[in-house]
């Protein structure tokens, strides 16, 4: 069995705490075209980096239905600043166009086999996975991003086309599991990235 969701799995489902202290699940956005989930977090470089170029790409496709929920799994004993309350604090700081969910387990990421931070994931109208991987080429640093996977993707969806790239390797941190070091990835997922 595959770790990481395979193209055409229905969106899995979670109930989860979000930074505006509401809890949410999949049917929370059952109005919307397109779900793109993403496992992200406080402190990777690579979601720094690329924080306000998913931006742009939740602002450009929201008036077509496309919804954005982040995710950060990271437990915040191997960084303080992936704690619930310092996601309430960069929500509020940076206003970013998107839910952002709480996975105190890290149940969802394992369920959704995310590999990274950040790592997306886009889901159609009948919530089947029709993109799984990174958003651009260069997260680290948005001056040498040359390619844009996501906003591809969504245009793509958007204008009835298949998609043309339907995965891609994930670029970033580790999530960051509960009592391992920060470089431990769960066996199945070793050979993935």
């Amino acid at each position: 069995m595959a770790y990481t969701l395979q193209i055409g799995n229905s969106l899995p489902t979670f109930l989860l705490k979000a930074t505006d202290g509401k809890y949410y699940s999949p049917e929370s956005f059952s109005d919307t075209e397109i779900l793109v989930v993403f496992f992200t977090c406080n402190h990777c470089p690579y979601v720094l980096g690329s924080d306000e170029v998913t931006r742009e790409t939740a602002e450009k496709f929201a008036a077509q239905g496309v919804q954005f929920i982040g995710i950060n799994s990271n437990s915040p004993n191997t960084y303080e600043e992936d704690s619930f309350e310092n996601m309430v604090s960069r929500m509020n700081e940076k206003r970013f166009p998107w839910i952002y969910l709480h996975d105190q387990t890290q149940e969802i990421a394992l369920v959704y086999g995310a590999l990274k931070t950040p790592h997306f994931y886009v889901f159609n109208r009948e919530r089947k996975l029709v993109y799984t991987g990174r958003a651009v080429d260069q997260p680290r640093d948005a001056s040498k991003i040359t390619v844009y996977d996501l906003d591809r993707t969504l245009s793509e969806l958007l204008s009835g086309r298949q998609v043309s790239v339907p995965v891609t390797n994930p670029i970033g941190c580790n999530i960051k599991w509960e009592g391992k070091d920060k470089k431990w990835m769960p066996p199945e997922a070793c050979d993935l990235v």
